[in-house]
């Protein structure tokens, strides 16, 4: 049977009739963001994206990072088949970490930019996006943290990150002092010297607050190499258990580089600001570590190099 012309006419215009309701479905504004028939998020600026990225609202400062970075977590950790974390969404979105990086005091001066308030620098824009990992990538990084440890030689003044026996970083440290003295922290003479052994990473503590180990004197400011006084920066601390002992043994960031490669602390581990960002995120909760005194290391050619007794263990 052949179709009149005008009966044509009329179901071609129902056709595209029909065409423009579900596009004015898929388009239409909303107040809440939703998942639309194709997979794509809708937000109340019309725009469309694929589900699994998150475009952030605002200008996000230090200050406020971890509470935003604890948010994504709630909001989105039962929407994926995985336990979902901010060292999870940080390894996703590697640029977060290298603008974190980039917070560090001395960089921002070598770029003729003083910060006096680390806190209030922004690092995540309102034109930035985050990506939520699929199940795929997410597996892959999860079994990187369980194939991920730390390694420290005191003599050498160095923190290495390892994945299996692959190296993927070597930071410059400063470690304890040969000496003992009394801390009022842990009222008694206490040996300085950073303690070797194994164990792992047991706290991570986002928002230190800054006492003066001797005396107990809560402070909020600190003199830097180039003599100018800013605020402390709020950059993790990470604390370690050594041989089955929670110690108080530190890795976290000074504020005065020019003590890294010495043993100047009171027997914490300490790093740059930008290192400790890095070590902050490749050392989750468990992750193995290995404090050495090894006074006998290989150079790049294989040659033995000697390095100096600090702690005068080999007399």
């Amino acid at each position: 049977m052949t179709l009149k012309p005008i009966s044509f006419l009329m179901m071609f215009i129902g056709s595209v009739f029909a065409g423009i309701l579900t596009l004015m479905v898929v388009m239409k504004p909303t107040s809440e963001i939703k998942m639309n028939p194709i997979g794509l998020e809708e937000d109340s600026g019309n725009k469309i994206r694929p589900w699994n990225w998150i475009q952030i609202r605002k200008d996000i400062t230090i200050g406020r990072y971890f509470d935003y970075m604890d948010s994504l977590v709630i909001a989105h950790d039962s929407l994926v088949p995985y336990p979902l974390s901010e060292h999870l969404f940080v390894h996703a979105n590697p640029w977060i970490l290298d603008t974190l990086a980039h917070t560090d005091y001395y960089l921002m001066m070598a770029r003729d930019s003083f910060v006096y308030d680390q806190r209030k620098m922004i690092v995540l824009k309102s034109t930035d996006s985050i990506m939520i990992p699929d199940s795929v990538s997410a597996g892959h990084l999860l079994d990187s943290f369980k194939k991920t440890h730390l390694d420290v030689n005191i003599p050498e003044f160095k923190l290495r990150i390892y994945r299996d026996t692959a190296l993927l970083f070597t930071f410059p440290i400063r470690v304890g002092k040969n000496t003992k003295k009394y801390l009022a922290m842990a009222d008694k003479i206490t040996d300085l010297r950073t303690l070797s052994g194994s164990g792992k990473i047991i706290r991570l503590e986002r928002n230190p607050r800054f006492y003066d180990p001797v005396d107990l004197k809560r402070f909020y400011r600190t003199k830097r190499d180039d003599k100018k006084t800013t605020l402390m920066p709020q950059i993790p601390w990470i604390e370690t258990e050594i041989n089955g002992l929670r110690n108080g043994q530190m890795i976290h960031p000074t504020t005065n580089p020019k003590t890294l490669g010495k043993a100047s602390s009171n027997g914490c581990i300490g790093t740059r600001e930008s290192d400790a960002w890095v070590i902050y995120y490749y050392a989750p909760l468990g992750t193995a570590i290995t404090i050495r005194y090894d006074l006998e290391i290989k150079n790049i050619e294989g040659d033995i190099i000697k390095l100096k007794d600090i702690y005068g263990y080999k007399k």
